[in-house]
């Protein structure tokens, strides 16, 4: 270690002490900016510490990264994560020269876990050499940032191609995960739950994305489809089907906004989180595992834990209501939360937040992709408006039949609101920079602990 990257280290430490401990405030991209600043080559430098696990894609990356995190310490390695979703360089940064690494209890390098935004993959990789990419999906998302899908893929492949030996482990659900010119080993998890006989081919609806074929550039069709892209996918001109998965989804038995329960592999699992789509980040996560030598057992413990995840299906109580807290930013994404919500069998309040910060993406035209009409189909009984953009939200909300809407423009009046509404459950759904502002409101009210 170089003088420049001892006092790297030594100032991002610091720094991080003084937020933390002093001012008790998040975050780690100051530390990991001021790092930077003094030794821009710091990640290559502390590579060597530890074994990178790089997670990326659109939709569930935080969570994923959290199963992750949970199932390898259930296996006994000694893990670091970046638990708050602070996935670009600085904050990436912050999180390495921060951590106390410690050797594994099973003898093991320690493993970094990080979730790593789309555009920084390449930066990360290229540093660092990770010894597994986990791609989880590609869906449109902040087109001021990434552009199409296809564009968005292609620069995880930049990052991939910088660690030829590493191993790519990606949802076969996603057709696009199938193209790419590089030479890594490929691996595949997905879902086949639905038995042959219960097939019923059809295609995606209209306006999905990345249903072309790699190879002829038709459109795909499907024997099942679980949500948007997502699915058993075959060619109808010529012998192109999704590939052989060597992790798979087997059985659903209950999908509740609380809980699921299914199997992988034939191995009975339960995760204390609500969704569909929530099931493919433990599927994911189960994966990761089994390819780190994880038993099955030890990462159905993993999976029963109810510890909170930051800002994901965050669940707290304000003045005898419960509160569960989602994170929406795609059409996609909100169509999954709007598809749990429809498994809740109470009466419950929906609080809609909506900014358009470079975090949460500045172009806000992808609430009218997503399908605020299926709100009909659940048992809500309010909806309130909220955020930077709220005037955008709430003239979306009225288009899709929701014409009486409280209005909190101003974050501050959070729990005035929560506290409005007419029903014992609430569900908050936040864009990034609205749900930090959320917390940080909750946390000065005391219904959490910290505001990030």
């Amino acid at each position: 270690m170089t003088l420049r990257s001892t006092l790297a280290r030594v100032t991002a430490k610091s720094s991080y002490w003084l937020l933390h401990d002093v001012l008790h405030r998040g975050g780690t991209s100051l530390p990991g900016k001021l790092a930077v600043s003094i030794d821009p080559n710091i990640l290559t430098k502390i590579q060597q510490d530890f074994e990178l696990i790089i997670v990326t894609g659109t939709n569930g990356k935080t969570l994923t990264t959290a199963l992750i995190t949970r199932v390898l310490q259930a296996g006994g390695y000694t893990v670091i994560t970046n638990p708050s979703g602070s996935n670009m360089i600085q904050g990436i940064t912050g999180t390495l020269v921060t951590a106390k690494v410690k050797p594994s209890p099973n003898g093991k390098k320690p493993i970094a876990v990080l979730e790593v935004d789309e555009a920084n993959v390449e930066k990360i990789a290229a540093a660092m050499k990770p010894k597994m990419f986990v791609l989880t999906n590609i869906f449109r998302d902040q087109l001021d940032r990434y552009g199409e899908i296809y564009t968005t893929y292609d620069k995880i492949i930049a990052g991939i191609k910088h660690a030829p030996k590493a191993v790519v482990l990606a949802n076969g659900d996603s057709p696009i995960f199938t193209r790419g010119d590089f030479t890594n080993e490929r691996k595949y998890f997905g879902f086949n739950h639905i038995q042959p006989t219960d097939y019923n081919p059809t295609v995606a609806p209209i306006n999905t994305d990345g249903i072309l074929s790699p190879t002829d550039h038709s459109v795909l069709e499907y024997d099942f489809i679980t949500y948007a892209n997502l699915g058993k996918y075959f060619s109808t001109t010529d012998n192109f089907v999704r590939p052989k998965l060597n992790y798979q989804v087997t059985s659903i038995t209950d999908l509740t906004p609380k809980y699921s329960t299914f199997s992988i592999d034939d191995t009975p699992l339960r995760i204390e989180i609500g969704g569909l789509y929530n099931i493919y980040n433990a599927l994911t996560a189960f994966a990761v595992g089994r390819e780190f030598n994880v038993d099955p057992e030890k990462i159905k413990t993993a999976f029963e834990s109810n510890a909170q995840i930051f800002g994901r299906q965050e669940a707290l109580h304000v003045d005898g209501k419960d509160v569960t807290i989602v994170l929406i930013k795609n059409p996609v994404g909100t169509n999954s939360v709007i598809d749990m919500m429809v498994t809740e069998k109470d009466d419950f309040s929906l609080l809609a937040l909506l900014n358009a910060n470079y975090a949460d993406g500045i172009d806000t035209s992808w609430i009218w992709d997503a399908e605020f009409e299926k709100l009909h189909d659940t048992h809500i009984k309010a909806v309130a408006t909220g955020g930077e953009r709220y005037k955008d939200l709430r003239v979306r909300l009225k288009m899709a039949g929701f014409p009486d809407q409280a209005v909190y423009e101003d974050l501050t009046q959070i729990v005035t609101a929560i506290k409005a509404l007419p029903t014992d459950k609430v569900y908050i759904a936040a864009t990034y920079t609205a749900m930090l502002q959320l917390r940080e409101q909750l946390g000065a009210a005391g219904y959490i602990k910290g505001g990030f």
